[in-house]
C-alpha cells in the first residue's frame, strides 16, 4: 500500500552539467501529472511521462527537472553586413550632428540586434543519459517515501477495520437476545391488558411480525462480507484506494439500516462507535494510492 503524498530530490554534477530532480505528489483522485522542463528537452516529457505512469495510479505529482552548463557550448557568429549597415548608419547620423566620428564605440556596433548571434547545440539524448542517472535515483526515493507512509496507513486502516469486527460481531451476538427482547416486551404488554390469560400463539405471531420489521440479521450478513472485502483490499491490492471508498459507502448503507432498526441502547453505541471508524477509514482511503 501506497501513500498519495512523497518527496524526492537531488542536485549532483555529471560531466560538467549541474542537474537536479525534485519530485513531490499530494493526494488526487486520479493521476494529474505536471512536468517541468527546460525547454530545449521537451522532447524528453514523454519518455519520463512513461516512467512515471509505469508506477504510479493516483496522486498529483509535481516533476521538475533544471540542469546548467558549467562549461559552457555556446557558439558565437557575427553578421559582418549587419555591421557594417549599422556603422555606415552611425557615421551617417554622426556626420548630420556634426559630431566626430571618433565618437562612435565599437561596443554601440556590437550591442545591436544582429551582429553577434549565439546559438547552443543541445543535443537531448546526450542530456538524458546524465539526467537518467539522477532522476532513476530520485525517483526510487519518492517511491520508498510513499510506501513507507504507505505501511503507516495500513496500520492505521486495520486498526479502524479491527473495531468495525468488533461492532460486526456485537450485532450477530446481540441478534438472538433482540428476539427474545421483543418477546418479553410483547408478553408484558399483553399481561398488562389481558392478565395472566395471555394467547402464547398471539404472542409468537407478534413477536414474529416485529422481528419481520426489525430483524438485522440480513444486515449482518451483508456487513460481515463487507468488511472482509475491505480486509482483503486493504492487504493484497497494492491500490486500494478506490475500492476501499467503494466498500466503505456499502458498509455505510448496513449500518445505517442496523442503526434505523435498532430498538435498544446497547446496539445504538455500537452503531456510533462503527459509524467513527468507517468514517476514518473514508477519510484516510483518500490519502492512499
Amino acid at each position: 500500500m501506497n501513500s498519495m503524498t512523497g518527496y524526492g530530490y537531488k542536485e549532483d554534477v555529471i560531466d560538467g552539467t549541474q542537474i537536479s530532480v525534485e519530485i513531490k505528489s499530494v493526494n488526487s483522485r486520479f493521476l494529474d501529472l505536471n512536468i517541468n522542463l527546460p525547454y530545449f528537452l521537451n522532447q524528453l516529457e514523454s519518455r519520463i511521462r512513461k516512467c512515471v505512469t509505469e508506477k504510479i495510479v493516483r496522486g498529483k505529482i509535481d516533476l521538475t527537472i533544471r540542469v546548467k552548463d558549467l562549461n559552457s557550448n555556446a557558439k558565437v557568429s557575427v553578421d559582418s553586413q549587419a555591421a557594417k549597415m549599422y556603422q555606415e548608419a552611425a557615421l551617417e547620423v554622426a556626420k548630420t550632428l556634426g559630431r566626430d566620428v571618433k565618437d562612435i564605440p565599437l561596443s554601440f556596433i556590437l550591442q545591436q540586434e544582429g551582429v553577434l548571434n549565439i546559438s547552443h547545440d543541445y543535443d537531448a539524448e546526450l542530456y538524458w543519459n546524465k539526467i537518467q542517472v539522477i532522476f532513476n535515483e530520485v525517483f526510487e526515493q519518492f517511491i520508498q517515501d510513499r510506501r513507507r507512509e504507505g505501511e503507516n496507513l495500513k496500520i492505521d486502516l486495520l486498526e479502524k477495520l479491527s473495531v468495525l469486527d468488533e461492532c460486526a460481531a456485537f450485532f450477530k451476538q446481540w441478534q438472538p437476545q433482540m428476539e427474545e427482547k421483543f418477546k418479553n416486551q410483547i408478553t408484558t404488554k399483553f399481561k398488562e391488558l389481558l392478565g395472566e390469560h395471555v394467547d402464547e400463539n398471539r404472542i409468537m405471531t407478534e413477536t414474529a411480525a416485529m422481528l419481520v420489521k426489525y430483524t438485522i440479521n440480513e444486515e449482518i450478513i451483508r456487513l460481515h462480507s463487507h468488511l472482509s472485502a475491505l480486509r482483503n483490499e486493504i492487504n493484497t491490492n497494492p491500490t486500494p484506494g478506490k475500492r476501499i471508498d467503494f466498500i466503505c459507502q456499502e458498509a455505510n448503507r448496513e449500518i445505517n439500516t442496523i442503526g434505523s432498526k435498532n430498538q435498544f441502547l446497547e446496539v445504538g453505541e455500537r452503531v456510533i462507535s462503527a459509524k467513527d471508524a468507517l468514517e476514518n477509514i473514508r477519510e484516510q482511503s483518500k490519502n492512499v494510492e
